[in-house]
């Protein structure tokens, strides 16, 4: 692991801002922040697969979904589970599977990067913008599955009454240490082999660097922490269903890597207060204002016109994204000599 004084430094202060944000937020302020830490951890393992190992790929919400429902599945109670499966009586493995919170997010994970490993092989075939299409494929199959197995998922009607069990400290917690665990495998020689293949993967498999070892690396990683981060996103929401893992949440992780900037586990973290956190910030907007005295009427969707000038106007003038490839560390350096 990598240690240094700027490393022990920022993450004291994360922690410190942890313990006390309970203290600074209220109810509404907590759930947000809830949020974005979830979609740190998110956007910190899809800019694994997609910023660091260059791999365009689209399949988030796939892995999300697949988290969401395993941790759903585990922590459902039988009694319950007979109560919300209204299509078709639930399977009985499905019935079986009852755990705590810590071994459902595991499983979650290790099923998510079971399913991506197992898709290495024919995902990775292909390159550049054929890969997105495959891995964009492997989303809307995740989706019609969850609404075609109603005895395994409930179907379209989805599972709700999910146990509340995580608070912000699980959220916080697992958020911090999702960047500490990538920004050590970015800094290791896996880390460095999976920069060679987004720089040029021909050369890097010419020196001798098996490509597609490292792009399944990344992409089994990748898919672990986005399985328990979709675990978390259910626990947190309480009732999920196959609407919620649209394309539209790969859109919106891809928004923030960019927004950060492709390769930097700060952009990411960045990115995702600015598109999370700044997209509620701006909902004053969507409603009445009294602008020097002057009331205005309601205009229910300007919160996100400007939020998308915003964007355009940071993607002009930043085009690598806010960070680019650097992280924190490189901009703020503390003296000191690593241990």
């Amino acid at each position: 692991m990598t240690i240094n004084k700027n490393f022990i430094i920022y993450t004291l202060l994360s922690i410190s801002f942890l313990m006390i944000s309970p203290y600074i937020f209220e109810d509404y302020g907590m759930r947000i922040l809830n949020n974005i830490f979830i979609f740190i951890i998110l956007a910190a393992s899809y800019n694994l697969i997609n910023g660091v190992t260059g791999q365009f790929s689209l399949e988030p919400n796939g892995f999300v979904a697949i988290g969401a429902y395993v941790t759903a599945i585990c922590l459902l109670s039988e009694d319950l589970k007979w109560d919300l499966y209204q299509l078709e009586d639930p399977a009985p493995w499905v019935l079986a599977l009852n755990t705590s919170l810590v071994p459902a997010l595991l499983l979650s994970g290790v099923i998510a990067a079971f399913v991506a490993v197992c898709l290495a092989a024919p995902v990775f075939r292909v390159r550049g913008d054929y890969l997105a299409i495959v891995t964009l494929g492997f989303g809307f199959i995740i989706k019609v599955i969850a609404i075609n197995q109603p005895e395994i998922t409930n179907g379209s009607i989805g599972l709700n009454e999910i146990p509340s069990l995580i608070n912000i400290y699980w959220t916080g917690g697992l958020a911090i240490l999702t960047v500490i665990i990538m920004l050590n495998i970015v800094h290791s020689k896996y880390g460095r082999a999976m920069k060679a293949v987004r720089d040029d993967e021909d050369a890097a498999s010419a020196i001798g660097i098996n490509t597609f070892k490292i792009k399944t690396l990344a992409f089994g990683t990748s898919a672990f922490f986005e399985g328990i981060g979709g675990g978390l996103l259910a626990i947190l929401l309480t009732t999920i269903s196959p609407d919620l893992f649209t394309f539209f949440l790969t859109f919106q992780l891809l928004i923030i890597i960019v927004l950060g900037g492709l390769g930097s586990m700060t952009g990411a973290i960045i990115g995702t207060i600015l598109v999370i956190g700044g997209s509620e910030w701006l909902r004053f907007l969507d409603g009445p204002m009294n602008i020097f005295g002057f009331q205005t009427d309601a205009h229910p969707g300007l919160r996100m016109v400007v939020f998308s000038v915003i964007l355009i106007l940071v993607m002009l003038f930043a085009r690598e994204g806010i960070m680019g490839k650097k992280e924190l560390s490189d901009i703020f350096k503390f003296k000191g000599k690593k241990k």
